[in-house]
């Protein structure tokens, strides 16, 4: 409902207690929301579902316009008596699924009438800057994640090992896209350093799969999620963003390709 002094009633949290906040605050609100949400790599179905459920349990409705760069989102009044639209750039951060997870969480507890809107741009507040996952734990659990998928491919525990020193092209991801690095500069490179110790196997004759352990050596660095992301947007018509998260998908893999063959090619291995 609103008010003659340009504010929305509506019930939140405790259901039989009013609560005053103008459209702007909400518009501003949910605007900063899917930027985060969509710049940590949310599909836009996700976005679109969970800003919609915020917008209805906050009595307003809302329109969006998702483009690669940034959200264009307008919200009213049931009635469209009134509205307002914010413009907001998608942050740019890096993949998470513990940020994604904890905002939609947010967006059900709004809904569910577990938590009012003050509560909640605090709970944003604190989602957004919470300290990230230890590099260190991530680095380990990169490398045995690679070395596992060696092993699953048919390698050998030789080959597994020589994958697990490919630590040391994630560690070197870790430090260039700390510095702000173009990322597809960082993928060359990284690529390069990881096949370039995957292929000491083949150089020194380390077990029986030499091959198993160069095809493994930069797994961490394919874009799967751009990619599956991608095909979630297209499925739901969203097809700019799909173009463009496919088209950073696919300069990402040339450059990881770029990587491996200047890997290859410096160690004296045949790429065929």
């Amino acid at each position: 409902m609103m008010t003659d002094d340009g504010v929305v009633t509506a019930a939140c949290g405790c259901r039989d207690a009013a609560v005053d906040f103008s459209l702007r605050e909400i518009g501003e609100f949910l605007s900063e929301y899917s930027a985060w949400l969509l710049g940590c790599g949310a599909t836009c179905i996700r976005l679109e579902k969970n800003v919609r459920r915020m917008a209805e349990a906050l009595g307003c409705g809302v329109v969006m316009t998702i483009l690669p760069r940034h959200v264009h989102l307008t919200v009213c009044l049931p009635d469209r008596s009134d509205s307002y639209t914010c413009i907001a750039n998608t942050v740019a951060a890096p993949i998470s699924f513990d940020i994604n997870t904890r905002l939609s969480r947010l967006s059900w507890e709004l809904a569910d009438g577990r938590g009012d809107f003050d509560g909640a741009r605090r709970s944003f507040g604190d989602i957004i800057r919470a300290r990230p996952e230890d590099k260190r734990v991530v680095l380990l659990l990169a490398s045995l994640a690679n070395g596992a998928f060696c092993r699953l491919f048919g390698g050998d525990w030789q080959s597994v090992a020589v994958v697990l020193a490919t630590m040391a092209g994630f560690y070197l991801r870790q430090l260039l896209c700390g510095r702000k690095m173009d990322l597809r500069l960082v993928f060359i490179i990284c690529a390069f350093v990881s096949s370039v110790i995957g292929a000491s196997a083949s150089l020194f004759s380390l077990g029986g799969t030499p091959e198993i352990a160069v095809g493994t050596s930069v797994l961490y660095l394919v874009p799967g999620i751009p990619f599956l992301n991608s095909f979630s947007d297209m499925l739901d018509g969203h097809y700019i963003c799909a173009f463009s998260r496919m088209t950073h998908a696919v300069v990402l893999t040339c450059c990881l390709s770029l990587g491996l063959c200047g890997g290859l090619l410096l160690m004296g291995i045949g790429m065929f």
